[in-house]
């Protein structure tokens, strides 16, 4: 806070330092304020960034779920070829 301010305020005595506080009170305010508002404005950020990799996640996880299924088919089927091979081989 600049000091130019305090010295006007301090010749009116208690009242000038209950001045002095408030306008000091308000200006931390206000800070407070702004911070609080940059700190919301991050989360809500994040919390956009976050759905997005949680939705990746998702789809990866689904994609990887479908793969498996597929080789497990494929397995079955080499299987059952492979056991109707030796069956006419037989």
């Amino acid at each position: 806070m600049p000091l130019e301010f305090l010295q006007p305020l301090t010749q009116f005595g208690v009242a000038g330092l209950m001045g002095l506080l408030w306008v000091w009170e308000r200006l931390m305010s206000r800070r407070r304020e702004t911070q609080l508002n940059e700190t919301h404005h991050r989360l809500m950020s994040q919390h956009h960034e976050l759905n997005v990799l949680v939705k990746l996640v998702r789809q990866n996880t689904r994609a990887m779920v479908r793969f498996d299924q597929t080789q497990l088919q494929l397995k079955e089927l080499l299987e059952k070829m492979h056991h109707e091979i030796d069956r006419k081989a037989a």
